[in-house]
């Protein structure tokens, strides 16, 4: 089975669902694009991973831990490289939306970040606290991704299940 999604270019989604920080290729984003068996398959695993995790859910001021929330980010990139080695060249589609999201936007909160890190900054209250506005930041960025992924996988968008609360 494969959805496909006719006569909307690859950046009329990244348009509709708010990733506008995504930069590709003129050729990538005019291009028609539908998606596999796959590619579905692909995108529901990583719907799934993300529900799951502090990428899409809120770390509230008074708890959790700014490192272990750092260390769920980052596993993204490993949890996204398996996924897309499981699955092999037939999610090709979602492959060119997944390796820019991970490049552009979480490559440069995890690199700032994890430098930040390893220097003792999770330590500093305002430093924490910066760290958390801009985690709220990504994780707007990539509730917009989650809810591109459910809409690939063709299932009901899970992203907003539950009241998100600071």
């Amino acid at each position: 089975m494969t959805t496909e999604i006719k006569r909307e270019k690859l950046g009329a989604h990244l348009n509709k669902f708010s990733l506008t920080k995504i930069r590709l290729n003129l050729k990538f984003v005019e291009a028609e694009i539908s998606f596999t068996q796959a590619d579905q398959d692909a995108a529901w695993e990583l719907h799934v991973e993300m529900l799951t995790r502090i990428v899409t859910q809120p770390l509230p001021s008074n708890s959790g831990d700014e490192k272990t929330a750092l260390d769920s980010i980052f596993a993204l990139f490993s949890i996204t490289r398996e996924i897309l080695r499981r699955h092999g060249r037939k999610t090709i589609q979602f492959s060119k939306i997944a390796i820019p999201v991970l490049n552009q936007i979480v490559r440069p909160f995890t690199a700032k970040w994890h430098k930040e890190s390893l220097a003792g900054t999770f330590l500093d209250a305002t430093k924490r606290k910066e760290f958390r506005i801009e985690l709220e930041d990504l994780q707007n960025e990539l509730r917009n991704y989650n809810r591109f992924l459910a809409t690939i996988a063709g299932v009901e968008d899970l992203t907003d299940l539950e009241q998100i609360t600071p």
